[in-house]
Protein backbone atom coordinates (compact mmCIF):
# COMPACT_ATOMS: atom_id res chain seq x y z
CA UNK A 1 0.00 0.00 0.00
CA UNK A 2 1.20 3.52 -0.76
CA UNK A 3 2.21 5.10 2.57
CA UNK A 4 0.64 8.40 1.55
CA UNK A 5 -2.78 6.73 1.28
CA UNK A 6 -2.81 5.07 4.69
CA UNK A 7 -5.73 5.90 6.91
CA UNK A 8 -9.39 6.63 6.33
CA UNK A 9 -10.53 9.01 3.57
CA UNK A 10 -12.32 11.48 5.86
CA UNK A 11 -13.50 14.82 4.47
CA UNK A 12 -14.50 18.00 6.30
CA UNK A 13 -13.36 20.54 8.88
CA UNK A 14 -12.59 19.93 12.54
CA UNK A 15 -12.40 23.01 14.78
CA UNK A 16 -9.97 22.12 17.54
CA UNK A 17 -9.51 24.10 20.76
CA UNK A 18 -5.73 24.28 20.56
CA UNK A 19 -4.09 23.80 23.96
CA UNK A 20 -1.31 26.10 25.17
CA UNK A 21 2.22 24.85 24.52
CA UNK A 22 1.35 22.73 21.47
CA UNK A 23 2.37 23.71 17.94
CA UNK A 24 -0.20 23.71 15.15
CA UNK A 25 1.71 20.95 13.36
CA UNK A 26 1.64 18.85 16.54
CA UNK A 27 -2.14 19.31 16.64
CA UNK A 28 -2.39 18.14 13.02
CA UNK A 29 -0.37 15.00 13.70
CA UNK A 30 -2.33 14.18 16.84
CA UNK A 31 -5.70 14.54 15.09
CA UNK A 32 -4.47 12.49 12.14
CA UNK A 33 -3.47 9.72 14.52
CA UNK A 34 -6.66 9.86 16.61
CA UNK A 35 -8.98 9.75 13.59
CA UNK A 36 -6.71 7.51 11.50
CA UNK A 37 -7.21 10.03 8.69
CA UNK A 38 -5.41 9.98 5.35
CA UNK A 39 -4.92 13.71 5.02
CA UNK A 40 -5.06 16.49 7.62
CA UNK A 41 -3.80 20.09 7.45
CA UNK A 42 -4.31 23.34 9.32
CA UNK A 43 -5.63 26.62 7.95
CA UNK A 44 -3.12 29.02 9.44
CA UNK A 45 -0.85 28.26 12.36
CA UNK A 46 -1.18 29.49 15.94
CA UNK A 47 1.88 30.07 18.14
CA UNK A 48 2.49 27.43 20.85
CA UNK A 49 1.59 30.11 23.42
CA UNK A 50 -1.84 30.62 21.82
CA UNK A 51 -5.03 28.68 22.42
CA UNK A 52 -8.43 28.55 20.78
CA UNK A 53 -9.94 28.23 17.32
CA UNK A 54 -7.73 26.15 15.03
CA UNK A 55 -9.71 24.83 12.04
CA UNK A 56 -8.22 21.67 10.55
CA UNK A 57 -9.06 20.47 7.06
CA UNK A 58 -9.37 16.78 6.24
CA UNK A 59 -9.30 15.19 2.79
CA UNK A 60 -11.21 17.16 0.16
CA UNK A 61 -11.55 20.08 2.57
CA UNK A 62 -7.85 20.89 2.02
CA UNK A 63 -8.88 22.32 -1.38
CA UNK A 64 -10.77 25.05 0.46
CA UNK A 65 -8.25 25.83 3.20
CA UNK A 66 -7.07 28.98 1.41
CA UNK A 67 -10.44 30.64 2.00
CA UNK A 68 -9.91 30.25 5.75
CA UNK A 69 -6.29 31.39 5.50
CA UNK A 70 -7.59 34.57 3.84
CA UNK A 71 -10.42 35.07 6.32
CA UNK A 72 -10.74 37.59 9.14
CA UNK A 73 -9.71 36.63 12.68
CA UNK A 74 -10.87 37.43 16.22
CA UNK A 75 -8.46 37.43 19.20
CA UNK A 76 -8.39 38.00 22.95
CA UNK A 77 -4.99 38.79 24.42
CA UNK A 78 -3.29 39.81 27.65
CA UNK A 79 -0.15 41.88 27.36
CA UNK A 80 2.33 43.03 30.00
CA UNK A 81 3.69 46.56 29.88
CA UNK A 82 7.23 47.34 30.97
CA UNK A 83 8.85 44.11 29.76
CA UNK A 84 10.32 43.61 26.28
CA UNK A 85 11.19 40.07 25.16
CA UNK A 86 13.14 38.75 22.18
CA UNK A 87 10.07 37.10 20.65
CA UNK A 88 7.37 39.57 21.63
CA UNK A 89 5.71 36.98 23.86
CA UNK A 90 6.25 35.22 27.18
CA UNK A 91 8.29 32.42 25.57
CA UNK A 92 11.14 34.79 24.71
CA UNK A 93 14.15 35.97 26.68
CA UNK A 94 13.59 39.21 28.60
CA UNK A 95 15.65 41.94 26.94
CA UNK A 96 14.63 45.15 28.71
CA UNK A 97 12.45 46.20 31.62
CA UNK A 98 11.12 49.70 32.20
CA UNK A 99 8.97 51.48 34.78
CA UNK A 100 5.25 51.90 34.12
CA UNK A 101 4.00 53.61 37.28
CA UNK A 102 3.91 56.99 35.52
CA UNK A 103 1.42 55.79 32.89
CA UNK A 104 -2.20 56.83 33.32
CA UNK A 105 -5.27 54.93 32.17
CA UNK A 106 -6.09 57.75 29.76
CA UNK A 107 -2.61 57.53 28.17
CA UNK A 108 -2.96 53.79 27.75
CA UNK A 109 -6.46 54.08 26.27
CA UNK A 110 -5.30 56.75 23.83
CA UNK A 111 -2.39 54.63 22.52
CA UNK A 112 -4.45 51.44 22.29
CA UNK A 113 -7.10 53.39 20.37
CA UNK A 114 -4.55 54.22 17.66
CA UNK A 115 -4.60 50.58 16.54
CA UNK A 116 -7.80 50.69 14.53
CA UNK A 117 -8.57 50.75 10.82
CA UNK A 118 -6.11 50.26 7.96
CA UNK A 119 -2.53 50.04 9.21
CA UNK A 120 0.97 49.06 8.12
CA UNK A 121 2.61 46.34 10.19
CA UNK A 122 6.16 44.98 10.08
CA UNK A 123 5.98 41.25 10.90
CA UNK A 124 8.01 39.88 13.78
CA UNK A 125 11.23 37.99 13.07
CA UNK A 126 9.59 35.19 15.04
CA UNK A 127 6.73 34.79 12.56
CA UNK A 128 6.24 31.89 10.15
CA UNK A 129 6.61 34.13 7.08
CA UNK A 130 9.26 32.73 4.77
CA UNK A 131 12.40 34.48 3.50
CA UNK A 132 14.13 32.67 0.63
CA UNK A 133 12.37 29.46 1.64
CA UNK A 134 13.18 29.68 5.35
CA UNK A 135 10.65 30.64 8.05
CA UNK A 136 11.69 33.87 9.74
CA UNK A 137 11.58 32.27 13.19
CA UNK A 138 14.27 29.77 12.18
CA UNK A 139 16.51 32.59 10.99
CA UNK A 140 15.82 34.51 14.20
CA UNK A 141 16.79 31.53 16.35
CA UNK A 142 20.03 31.33 14.38
CA UNK A 143 20.75 34.96 15.20
CA UNK A 144 19.96 36.22 11.69
CA UNK A 145 17.73 39.26 11.16
CA UNK A 146 16.45 40.23 7.71
CA UNK A 147 14.56 43.25 6.47
CA UNK A 148 10.79 42.80 6.44
CA UNK A 149 8.50 44.92 4.32
CA UNK A 150 5.47 46.51 6.01
CA UNK A 151 2.22 44.69 5.31
CA UNK A 152 -1.27 46.10 4.97
CA UNK A 153 -3.62 44.96 7.75
CA UNK A 154 -7.01 46.10 8.98
CA UNK A 155 -8.19 46.22 12.59
CA UNK A 156 -11.98 46.20 12.39
CA UNK A 157 -12.59 46.52 16.12
CA UNK A 158 -10.36 47.07 19.12
CA UNK A 159 -11.55 46.78 22.73
CA UNK A 160 -9.53 47.52 25.86
CA UNK A 161 -11.26 45.17 28.27
CA UNK A 162 -9.23 45.73 31.42
CA UNK A 163 -6.21 47.48 32.94
CA UNK A 164 -4.78 45.62 35.93
CA UNK A 165 -1.47 47.13 36.99
CA UNK A 166 1.01 46.38 34.21
CA UNK A 167 -1.40 44.02 32.45
CA UNK A 168 -3.87 44.90 29.71
CA UNK A 169 -6.63 42.69 28.32
CA UNK A 170 -7.62 43.46 24.75
CA UNK A 171 -9.85 42.05 22.03
CA UNK A 172 -9.23 42.50 18.31
CA UNK A 173 -11.17 41.66 15.16
CA UNK A 174 -8.72 41.92 12.30
CA UNK A 175 -7.76 40.91 8.80
CA UNK A 176 -5.58 37.96 7.86
CA UNK A 177 -1.87 38.35 8.49
CA UNK A 178 -2.26 40.49 11.61
CA UNK A 179 0.31 39.68 14.30
CA UNK A 180 -0.99 40.40 17.80
CA UNK A 181 2.49 40.15 19.30
CA UNK A 182 3.59 42.95 16.96
CA UNK A 183 0.64 45.08 18.09
CA UNK A 184 1.69 44.44 21.70
CA UNK A 185 5.27 45.47 20.94
CA UNK A 186 4.10 48.59 19.10
CA UNK A 187 1.81 49.59 21.99
CA UNK A 188 4.73 49.22 24.38
CA UNK A 189 7.00 51.23 22.13
CA UNK A 190 4.52 54.10 21.83
CA UNK A 191 4.06 54.14 25.59
CA UNK A 192 7.84 54.19 25.98
CA UNK A 193 8.01 51.16 28.25
CA UNK A 194 7.95 48.08 26.00
CA UNK A 195 5.43 45.24 26.16
CA UNK A 196 4.89 41.60 25.25
CA UNK A 197 2.05 39.07 24.96
CA UNK A 198 1.56 36.82 27.98
CA UNK A 199 -1.61 35.08 26.76
CA UNK A 200 -3.39 34.81 23.43
CA UNK A 201 -6.63 33.10 22.45
CA UNK A 202 -8.17 32.99 19.00
CA UNK A 203 -11.92 33.42 19.36
CA UNK A 204 -12.78 33.15 15.69
CA UNK A 205 -11.40 32.35 12.24
CA UNK A 206 -13.66 33.08 9.28
CA UNK A 207 -17.03 31.38 9.87
CA UNK A 208 -15.79 29.38 12.89
CA UNK A 209 -15.99 30.59 16.50
CA UNK A 210 -15.74 29.26 20.05
CA UNK A 211 -19.13 27.53 19.89
CA UNK A 212 -17.67 25.25 17.18
CA UNK A 213 -14.71 24.14 19.30
CA UNK A 214 -13.89 20.52 20.14
CA UNK A 215 -11.36 19.81 22.87
CA UNK A 216 -8.83 17.00 22.59
CA UNK A 217 -10.41 15.36 25.63
CA UNK A 218 -13.80 15.24 23.86
CA UNK A 219 -12.25 13.99 20.63
CA UNK A 220 -10.21 11.30 22.38
CA UNK A 221 -13.28 10.03 24.21
CA UNK A 222 -15.26 9.92 20.94
CA UNK A 223 -12.47 8.10 19.14
CA UNK A 224 -12.47 5.28 21.69
CA UNK A 225 -16.01 4.50 20.54
CA UNK A 226 -15.16 5.13 16.86
CA UNK A 227 -17.39 8.21 16.62
CA UNK A 228 -14.72 10.92 16.35
CA UNK A 229 -15.64 11.71 12.75
CA UNK A 230 -19.09 12.84 13.92
CA UNK A 231 -17.46 16.13 14.95
CA UNK A 232 -16.42 16.91 11.37
CA UNK A 233 -18.07 19.97 9.89
CA UNK A 234 -19.11 19.76 6.19
CA UNK A 235 -16.69 21.12 3.60
CA UNK A 236 -19.25 23.78 2.69
CA UNK A 237 -18.99 25.28 6.20
CA UNK A 238 -15.79 27.09 5.14
CA UNK A 239 -17.83 29.21 2.72
CA UNK A 240 -21.24 28.93 4.34
CA UNK A 241 -21.75 32.71 4.35
CA UNK A 242 -21.06 33.08 0.61
CA UNK A 243 -23.92 33.67 -1.86
CA UNK A 244 -25.40 30.42 -3.15
CA UNK A 245 -25.84 29.41 -6.78
CA UNK A 246 -28.02 26.37 -7.40
CA UNK A 247 -27.34 24.21 -10.44
CA UNK A 248 -29.19 21.43 -12.17
CA UNK A 249 -27.31 18.32 -13.30
CA UNK A 250 -26.71 19.63 -16.82
CA UNK A 251 -25.11 22.89 -15.67
CA UNK A 252 -23.08 21.05 -13.03
CA UNK A 253 -21.74 18.71 -15.73
CA UNK A 254 -20.38 21.63 -17.76
CA UNK A 255 -18.80 23.17 -14.66
CA UNK A 256 -17.05 19.90 -13.90
CA UNK A 257 -15.52 20.06 -17.37
CA UNK A 258 -14.09 23.45 -16.45
CA UNK A 259 -16.59 25.45 -18.51
CA UNK A 260 -18.30 28.62 -17.23
CA UNK A 261 -22.11 28.52 -17.37
CA UNK A 262 -24.92 31.05 -17.33
CA UNK A 263 -27.22 30.54 -14.34
CA UNK A 264 -30.52 32.44 -14.04
CA UNK A 265 -30.77 34.77 -11.03
CA UNK A 266 -27.11 34.28 -10.04
CA UNK A 267 -25.24 37.16 -8.35
CA UNK A 268 -23.60 39.60 -10.75
CA UNK A 269 -20.16 39.75 -9.10
CA UNK A 270 -17.92 37.98 -6.61
CA UNK A 271 -17.39 34.45 -5.38
CA UNK A 272 -20.23 31.99 -4.87
CA UNK A 273 -20.98 28.64 -3.27
CA UNK A 274 -22.09 26.02 -5.81
CA UNK A 275 -24.94 23.66 -4.89
CA UNK A 276 -26.35 20.83 -7.00
CA UNK A 277 -30.09 20.28 -6.82
CA UNK A 278 -31.53 16.88 -7.72
CA UNK A 279 -35.28 16.33 -7.56
CA UNK A 280 -36.41 16.35 -3.90
CA UNK A 281 -32.94 15.58 -2.47
CA UNK A 282 -31.22 18.22 -0.33
CA UNK A 283 -28.87 20.48 -2.27
CA UNK A 284 -25.31 19.08 -2.40
CA UNK A 285 -22.20 21.27 -2.16
CA UNK A 286 -19.95 20.75 -5.19
CA UNK A 287 -17.46 23.61 -4.84
CA UNK A 288 -16.96 27.33 -5.31
CA UNK A 289 -17.05 29.57 -8.35
CA UNK A 290 -16.57 33.16 -9.44
CA UNK A 291 -18.84 35.42 -11.46
CA UNK A 292 -17.15 36.56 -14.69
CA UNK A 293 -17.57 39.98 -16.28
CA UNK A 294 -20.13 38.56 -18.72
CA UNK A 295 -22.26 37.14 -15.88
CA UNK A 296 -21.30 33.49 -16.29
CA UNK A 297 -20.31 31.35 -13.31
CA UNK A 298 -16.79 29.95 -13.63
CA UNK A 299 -15.62 26.96 -11.53
CA UNK A 300 -12.70 27.65 -9.20
CA UNK A 301 -12.54 24.75 -6.74
CA UNK A 302 -14.68 21.63 -7.05
CA UNK A 303 -15.14 18.66 -4.76
CA UNK A 304 -13.90 15.48 -6.39
CA UNK A 305 -16.84 13.20 -7.07
CA UNK A 306 -19.22 15.84 -5.64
Amino acid sequence: MNRRNRGRPLNGFLVIDKPVGMSSNHVVQKVKRLLDAQKVGHTGSLDPLATGVLPLCLGEATKFSQYLLDSDKHYWTKIQLGVTTATGDADGEVLVTAPTSHLTADEIKAVVGEFLGELKQIPSMYSAIKHQGQPLYKLARAGVEVERKPRDITIYSNKLLAIDGDFLELEFKCSKGTYIRTIAEDIGQRLGCGAHVVALRRLGAGPFCETDLISFETLETACTSMTGEHYLRPISSAVGNWPEVRLNEALAWYLRQGQPVMVPHAPTTGWVRLELTQDSSPAAFIGVGEILDDGRVAPRRLVTGG
